[in-house]
């Protein structure tokens, strides 16, 4: 069998896994554009762009206020989406995605970033309230329910007491953290997958901080 031979196969097994319902949504919470790239509060951007990568899922399509694209995860074929509401907002996007594919909250998925965890250091579980973050507010209020998985990329705590905090989440990685952020996005990225085949107590185990 040839190189190509070899790749062909690999893409039709590919597609014939991506077939079917979409069954599952896996969002990452960030705000648009470049002024807001390698920020803090894009965490769950990064996440996303990283299983998407993982899995050579494209996202790319605008729909549902956001951009996204579906393809095989674990063997379940999944929708990927990066709001483009601002975080704010982010329950607009996901809520329209999930209505429109009719998709329970226990199979939405949201990947965010969040301050009271280290860089590097993630924490799984299987639902929760907002814990002050705005972006998972939005959800919770939309989606009527705080009974979603989610995965909270760490990006540290403001380095004192009187720093603003919206100053610091839309603040730019350091190289230190860039550092251990990175494996900490793959260990994200493969979090989703185990989530999606349904295997949250080996997701929480893995990854999560202790």
């Amino acid at each position: 069998m040839s190189i190509f031979d070899i790749f062909k196969s690999i893409e039709n097994e590919r597609s014939q896994k991506a077939s079917g319902k979409i069954s599952w949504i896996i969002a990452g919470l960030g705000n648009p554009g470049l002024a807001y790239a390698n920020t803090r509060h894009n965490a769950g951007f990064m996440g996303i762009d990283e299983l998407a990568k993982m899995c050579s899922i494209d996202i790319n399509t605008k729909k549902f206020k956001g951009c996204c694209g579906d393809g095989s995860i674990g063997g379940k074929r999944c929708l990927l989406l990066r709001p483009e509401t601002f975080m704010n907002l982010s329950g607009e996007a996901v809520s329209a995605a999930a209505d429109f594919y009719k998709i329970p909250p226990e199979n939405v998925v949201i990947m965010y970033d969040d301050i009271t965890l280290p860089p590097g250091k993630l924490r799984i579980r299987r639902k929760g309230s907002a814990g002050g973050h705005n972006g998972m507010k939005s959800i919770i209020a939309l989606l009527g329910t705080d009974e979603f998985p989610r995965i909270r990329i760490g990006v540290g705590a403001k380095p004192r007491p009187d720093y603003d905090l919206a100053d610091w989440v839309l603040s730019k990685f350091s190289e230190e953290d860039t550092k251990v952020l990175t494996p900490a996005l793959q260990n994200a990225a493969r979090a989703a997958e185990l989530i999606v085949q349904e295997k949250i107590d080996e997701a929480m185990n893995k990854f999560s901080s202790k």
